[in-house]
This record gives C-alpha cells, structure tokens and sequence, in this order.
C-alpha cells in the first residue's frame, strides 16, 4: 500500500513529522500570546527607572507615573512599539524565510527558525531595557514568522494524499491552541510559585519566568531533528534540477494577481480580530486601578494580605515596589485565568475546522462558518465589555464571550493552513504562503493592535470636549476606551475580510487531488 492511498496509516517517520510540527505550531502561538500577558508588568517593570529619571528631572510623580500607566502618553507609545515593530520584523524577514524555504528546503529552513524563535524567548526573561525586550521580541517574530510558513509547506508535500493532508493539517494546527492554552498556564503557574524561584536582576517578576519557558521547543527539536526527512516533492524537483526560482514578482503575474492580493487582505482580517480586540483583554481588565472591579479586588486583596502576613510576622511591611510585584502578580494570575477561556475556545474551534474541512466543497464556504458570526460577535463583546467593567459578577460572562470568540476567530487561523497550499505552485508555495501569511497576518492583520492602542489613546478635538464637558457626558476610562475603540477596529476588519471572501479563489481540482 502507497503512502497516498486514503487511510494509511502513518510510519513512524511520519508519526515524527506531526510531533515537531505540532510542538512548532503550538509554541508559534505560545510566543506571540506572551506578549498580551506579559505586556502590562513587563512595561511596569522596565519604567521603573525611566519614572525615576522624569521625577529626578522635576516632573511631578503623579504625571509621571500617569504617562507609563496603562492609557498613557508613554505605555501607549511603547504598548504600540511592543505590538507593531515585532510584526513588521516577522512579516518582512518572514517573507524572505519563505522565499529561503523555496531555495534551502523546508526541514532546514524549519529547524533554524524554531531555534531562533525558541533561544530569543529565553534572552528576552532576561531584558534589562525596553530596546533589549523590543529586539528580542523581534527576533521571536521573525523565528515564528518563517517556521509557520516552512512548517505549512512541509506537511502539504510530505501527504500528497488530499484526505491524509488535510486531516494531518487540520489536527496538527490545532495544536496552535494547545499552545495558547501552555502559555495561559504558564503564566499563572509563573505567578503562583515566582518569589520561589532563582531571582532574577534582584526580582521575582511572573513575566520574566514566562518568557523564559519559551525555550522548550528547541529540547525536543534537538533530539528528533536528525530523524526529520525533507520533503520529497521540492527534494525530487531540486534532485531532477526542475525546481524554478521562486520569485515575488510572479506572485503578481496574471495567473496568481488575484489569488495572491486577496488572500493577503482576507488573513489579514482574521488578525485583525485578534490583535485589533481579543489580544487587548489583559491590559483591558488588568489595568491597575482601571481595570475589571473583580480583578482589582484580588490585586488588594494581596496587597493587603503581605503587608498583614509582614506584621504577624514581626517584620517590617514590604516597601511600595515589592507590594506592586505582588499585587501585580496576582492580578496577572486572575487575567491568565480569564484569558484561558479563549484559548480553550480556540482549540475547539480549531477541532471543528478540522472536522469540517473535508465536508465542504467550497472553501469560501468553510471560511465563512467562522467570519461570518465573528463580524457581529467580536465587535459586540467587547462594547459590552467597556461598559461592563464595574459590573459585580461580569467576570464570568466575560469568560464565557472570550470563550466563544476564540472559537470564531482561531478557527480561521487553521483556515489558513489548510487553504494556502492548495492554491500555490511547489515552487512558489513557501514565498506565496509567506506573503500572504507575513505580509498580511503579521503586519497589515496586527497593526490592528496598533490602531486600537493608538485611537484609544487620542484626545478629543476642543470642540467634542467641549460638547461633552456641557452635556456631562461621562469620560470612558483607559480599558473602557480600549474596548470600545477595539470593538470598533476588530469590526472593521472582519467587514472588509468578508466582503473581499466573495473573490477568494477556489483550489484547483487537480490541486484538491494531489
């Protein structure tokens, strides 16, 4: 029996394919959730000195505190800078890792980027600056950028078979949100035993310890790599020197022009979902003093409970910074139990695309199960959200709509690989599926990020505050606005990614078959 019959069963060589790129998709997505959750205490921490530097130079405390905290001048200009430049780093070295794929292989160019992406996590637990953060941030990006694209490709050539392909697609990115779900527990386990453990530049900071899991992929890497088979569709063609030059102009060639355009602008909608609302959940409820009225009481309530358990103790009360570490800690704890809901949503919604995506002749048609209802879901969750943040006892229906709109929003992720394979050549099928994959999810999709962080930090014109000043409107606050303005940015997206779905191209049926 030939590997291509339907209902084969894998070797173990396969079997090995499927674990390494299922541990790199599912630590793709560890990576770039870290930055949502880590974002707030890691800007605290590393301002800490900048603070010092506007007071020392005679600005007031209060205004200098109030620029870094989450909404101000300063948060909002590094929140951005954290989100986007990472993103245009992925998305423009990531379109030449694909364009590396088509030349080197896929197995080797998968390899190095889960190495880079894995040992620049570990160094950024370590960030003593912003600038060292920001530069290893970009390095993950670009590791992550490149191994979604070498690993998509990887698996298409390797399962000829239509069936086999699409299920071992499907199921190994719904590890994606395996990842996302490792990371929110790592996070709050990070939180729970962090003053346990070694310290690190004389702190016991959550985020620092969660960033530095981020090395775990490349254990297992190591020892499998050697057992990894290249693909035998580019081996052959490179073997028989049939193998063209991939080349980016001929993505806009006649015969491509439309698929390449609007698949990029449509994955650019699905993270635009993502990065434009759903990634602002944790600086939305974990803002100190702003934030959701249930997390704001557990942050207190560990306040409260060092400086009893110091006294008891017959210790002094721990000093203001250490009080801001452990309520911060526990306030990131709380978050990372409420975001977990979305990645648990993720995962299902990843299982049911992959249950799916062999019952739809249309792919259209399949994107469309998810797209549609998260045009209305996800913009309407979080306007509820913004007016629902002193609201005793929202938390848990928070979490029941992060929940579903994981399922709407990480289900089109999986779309993704299933579908882009399928309508690019072997020669350009690393340099297309990087295009649309970089070029659009990484940078046009999460510059939604940077829309939402940058409009919910404008000012009103005079004349609107004028206005409101006279009608006594009420001001949102920082995360109310964030909502809102996510809402807004998030609703965009998916309204301009479903209406340009009406042009996506349908594979081939010689594709489909192949």
């Amino acid at each position: 029996m030939s590997s291509s019959e339907p209902g084969f069963k894998l070797t173990t060589t396969q079997w090995l394919v499927c674990i390494i790129a299922a541990i790199g998709f599912a630590f793709d997505i560890y990576e770039l959730l870290m930055l949502p959750l880590i974002i707030k205490p890691a800007m605290a921490a590393l301002s800490a000195p900048l603070i010092e530097q506007m007071i020392n130079s005679g600005m007031d405390p209060a205004a200098a505190r109030a620029a870094w905290a989450p909404g101000g001048e300063m948060f909002v200009k590094w929140g951005r800078t954290l989100f986007f430049v990472p993103a245009i780093a992925g998305g423009v070295f990531g379109l030449l890792g694909g364009y590396l794929t088509d030349i080197f292989g896929r197995r080797r160019v998968l390899t190095f980027s889960i190495l880079l992406y894995a040992f620049s996590a570990f160094a950024a637990g370590f960030a003593t600056t912003l600038e060292q953060l920001l530069i290893c941030r970009c390095l993950v990006f670009i590791g992550v950028c490149v191994e979604f694209v070498a690993a998509v490709a990887w698996l298409a050539e390797l399962f000829p078979n239509h069936q086999q392909r699409e299920k071992v697609l499907g199921y190994t990115q719904a590890f994606s949100s395996v990842g996302g779900l490792l990371v929110a527990g790592a996070n709050i386990l990070a939180a729970k035993i962090a003053l346990s453990l070694p310290a690190i530049h004389d702190g016991h900071e959550a985020w620092r310890y969660t960033l530095i899991s981020g090395v775990i992929p490349a254990l297992p890497l190591i020892l499998i790599r050697p057992f990894l088979p290249e693909s035998p569709a580019w081996a052959a063609k490179k073997a028989q020197g049939t193998l063209k030059r991939p080349s980016i102009a001929e993505l806009f060639s006649p015969e491509l022009r439309q698929t390449t355009i609007v698949t990029t602008l449509v994955f650019a909608a699905s993270y635009g979902l993502a990065f434009g609302a759903i990634q602002q959940l944790p600086a939305i409820l974990g803002a100190p003093g702003k934030g959701h009225v249930e997390v704001q009481k557990v942050a207190k309530a560990a306040r409260d409970k060092a400086v009893e358990d110091a006294k008891a103790a017959g210790q002094p009360v721990p000093p203001e910074p250490k009080l801001r570490q452990i309520a911060g800690n526990a306030t990131d704890e709380k978050v990372a139990g409420v975001t977990l809901w979305q990645e648990i949503g993720g995962l299902v919604g990843r299982f049911i695309l992959a249950m799916l995506v062999l019952k739809f002749a249309s792919k259209r048609n399949l994107l469309r199960v998810f797209q549609i209802p998260a045009l209305f879901f996800v913009p309407l969750l979080f306007w509820w959200i913004s007016s629902n943040l002193n609201t005793e006892g929202s938390l848990i229906w928070v979490q029941v709509g992060i929940f579903i709109a994981g399922l709407l929003v990480v289900g089109q992720f999986s779309f993704w690989g299933n579908y882009i394979p399928l309508v690019f050549p072997v020669h350009l099928r690393g340099t297309g599926e990087s295009f649309a994959a970089n070029i659009g999810g990484r940078v046009i999709g999460t510059a939604a990020a940077w829309f939402t962080i940058s409009l919910s930090a404008a000012k009103p014109a005079a004349a609107a505050a004028a206005t409101a000043a006279a009608t006594a409107a009420p001001a949102l606050s920082g995360p109310a606005k964030i909502a809102v303005v996510g809402a807004l940015v998030a609703g965009g997206y998916a309204l301009v990614g479903a209406i340009l779905t009406k042009w996506l191209p349908e594979p081939k049926e010689e594709d489909m078959k192949h």
